[in-house]
């Protein structure tokens, strides 16, 4: 890191900071204690007020009114950014007014070549989801269900709630200690344990029609959660490794309980480890067709005989 650029960094440390020392700034940034000194004496002359404290523990505090640099972008970083706006063109996400404020305030920040630079980005680049007729940084068209706002202000606060969800015809209410909100397959879920038949359970946002706070009296306490969840955590029986032709199935279709963990940094390979009930016929045909779909690019480290099986059978009327 350039000196301009680390001490740049050391004073947003240490702005957002009540007090600091010089060896948490030597640990912090990987620098000699007389390198240190130099640029907390180099900071104080760009005009933070920094006030040192004497004695053993002693340190320095910053006072109230220190003023900071504006904030620069590099080249890099720019990119980054409008990468990840690209990348995330039509997915639902939420706060979709906030994003389309905050692309017009990133680019009102850039210089005329920098500007040119996106353009030639935006031209090349194409992600899922893109129109390439019209592949505009604004054009954020992404419309996220109506109450997913609303859940992330209220998970915000707490997160024991009381969820109504459509049902086909019936209107149900449940009683949740949300683990997750997460997204898959295009859909937004609610991972949360049931507190009423103690269990995890999923449910699809698109399904909600309301959530608010569940009454602090009746809660089960989270450490207790969390006892029941290691409770009832079935022992692994399948386990999978994906090449990048695997991954590619899996990302377009996947049962909904199951996950892949990346074995690389270029998420080229995976490993998938589940639990399969092999007592549960609807089960065991939707886990046997769905390993089909994935493909050669695949290896078997463990599975249940049930479904080595069935799959055999399948096998079989393809290739007598």
């Amino acid at each position: 890191m350039k000196k301009v650029e680390r001490i740049n960094v050391i004073m947003r440390y240490i702005n957002n900071r009540a007090h600091f020392t010089i060896s948490e700034i030597m640990q912090e940034f990987n620098i000699s204690r007389s390198t240190a000194i130099r640029d907390i004496r180099e900071i104080e002359a760009l005009g933070m007020p920094l006030v040192a404290e004497v004695g053993r523990d002693g340190g320095y505090s910053v006072m109230n009114n220190s003023v900071l640099p504006n904030v620069r972008f590099t080249d890099n970083e720019i990119k980054a950014l409008f990468i990840a706006f690209m990348a995330t063109r039509n997915q639902q996400l939420p706060y979709l007014k906030s994003r389309h404020s905050l692309a017009e305030k990133l680019l009102g920040l850039l210089s005329e070549n920098q500007q040119e630079t996106l353009v030639l980005l935006n031209q090349i680049l194409l992600f899922e989801g893109t129109n390439p007729h019209n592949p505009n940084l604004l054009d954020l068209s992404d419309l996220p269900h109506p109450m997913l706002e609303k859940l992330i202000q209220i998970l915000l606060l707490d997160r024991y709630l009381v969820i109504t969800i459509k049902e086909e015809n019936e209107i149900k209410s449940y009683a949740i200690y949300l683990l997750h909100l997460h997204r898959e397959k295009s859909l937004w879920l609610i991972e949360g344990f049931d507190l009423k038949e103690e269990k995890r359970r999923i449910f699809p946002v698109d399904n909600l029609t309301n959530v608010e706070l569940y009454p602090k009296k009746k809660r089960l306490g989270r450490n207790r959660i969390i006892e029941k969840l290691r409770e009832k955590e079935e022992v692994t029986n399948l386990v999978i490794e994906l090449g990048p032709k695997a991954i590619a199935q899996f990302n377009k279709y996947h049962p909904l309980k199951l996950s892949i963990s990346y074995t690389n940094p270029y998420q080229t390979t995976a490993i998938l480890k589940t639990f399969i009930n092999v007592n549960n016929p609807e089960e065991l045909s939707e886990i046997t067709n769905w390993v089909l779909f994935l493909g050669k690019d695949v290896k078997v480290r463990e599975m249940p005989d049930e479904v080595l099986e069935v799959l055999r059978e399948r096998l079989s009327l393809y290739c007598p």
